[in-house]
């Protein structure tokens, strides 16, 4: 389904929101998310680039009372520099607040904190050492980028997870330096690495690298290896073939599809029994002449047809 053409439709699904948030993903931040609560961990969500809210629609779902998600995106508004402000009109030129309020609107009730605004704000914002979870798929520029790194940093709490988008891709290399950069440099321990993502903490990743190495044994869909670099352990997953996304709850525009009817029962092939003659007709046309009886006997067959 081209983005192009589904701007302007209310999502059913979280499926239908345009985006790029694959299954692989969408398991693992719902894997990491769930852990925090399932121990008890608190802290306010940040997201930094949204787009049309299809990564925030998930983590919105995992808001818990007392808790504060924040989320921050130009919305095509004025970008603090050049080369910021032609990475916006380049890839970003649809994106508007409207849109994805209503695609965020049409799976929860009330909208995150919503900042309309370069991700460089986030930091006066938002109290440090607050966060459990910040995703940063804003600007693809390595000076954004590495701000918003250093800006995740003093928002989370001990153990908290920081997760960068587009680390590898082809047309991100500002990403990928601004990453290793942080890893190599700056503390960041890696947990695990998807197609896209980077998933790390400024915290021991150890017990969570532990728990989630079980998880994706487990697991056929997904392919994994681990490796040794830089003396730290990069746990890689890949999504299989037809793995799919773990299910979430449908939005307000969900339309149950039609229950099939069974269909009715083909009419049959075997031609119905003809009905006995009766004991008297029988006799009678057995009395007739023979040339007679033909014909009485033809002109019943005719009928009987």
């Amino acid at each position: 389904m081209a983005i192009a053409q589904s701007i302007d439709k209310n999502p059913a699904e979280l499926k239908d929101v345009p985006g790029w948030f694959p299954p692989l993903d969408q398991l693992l931040f719902t894997w990491f998310l769930e852990r925090q609560e399932k121990g008890g961990f608190r802290g306010d969500l940040v997201e930094l680039g949204v787009y049309m809210g299809k990564s925030a629609i998930l983590l919105g779902q995992h808001r818990q009372d007392g808790e504060e998600f924040t989320v921050c995106d130009l919305f095509g508004g004025e970008a603090p520099d050049g080369a910021n402000q032609a990475e916006t009109a380049k890839s970003y030129s649809s994106l508007t607040r409207q849109a994805f309020e209503r695609n965020y609107l049409s799976f929860h009730d009330t909208l995150p904190r919503v900042l309309e605004a370069p991700s460089s704000v986030i930091s006066a914002e938002v109290k440090p050492g607050t966060c459990r979870f910040v995703h940063i798929d804003a600007s693809h520029l390595y000076e954004h980028v590495r701000d918003d790194i250093s800006a995740a940093r003093d928002l989370l709490l001990p153990e908290g997870i920081v997760v960068l988008d587009d680390f590898r891709s082809e047309h991100t290399p500002g990403v990928s330096v601004a990453t290793w950069e942080a890893v190599l440099n700056r503390g960041l321990r890696p947990i695990c690495l998807s197609t896209q993502k980077l998933y790390g903490t400024w915290g021991d990743p150890e017990p969570v690298q532990e728990e989630l190495l079980a998880m994706l044994e487990e697991r056929t869909d997904i392919g994994l290896s681990v490796q040794d670099a830089a003396g730290h352990r990069l746990v890689r997953t890949r999504a299989n073939k037809g793995m799919q996304a773990p299910p979430f709850p449908h939005s307000r525009h969900y339309t149950p599809p039609e229950p099939q009817q069974p269909a009715p029962p083909a009419p049959s092939s075997v031609p119905a029994p003809r009905r006995p003659r009766s004991r008297a007709r029988r006799i009678g046309v057995d009395l007739m002449p023979p040339i007679l009886t033909r014909t009485v006997r033809r002109a019943l067959a005719n009928r009987s047809r």
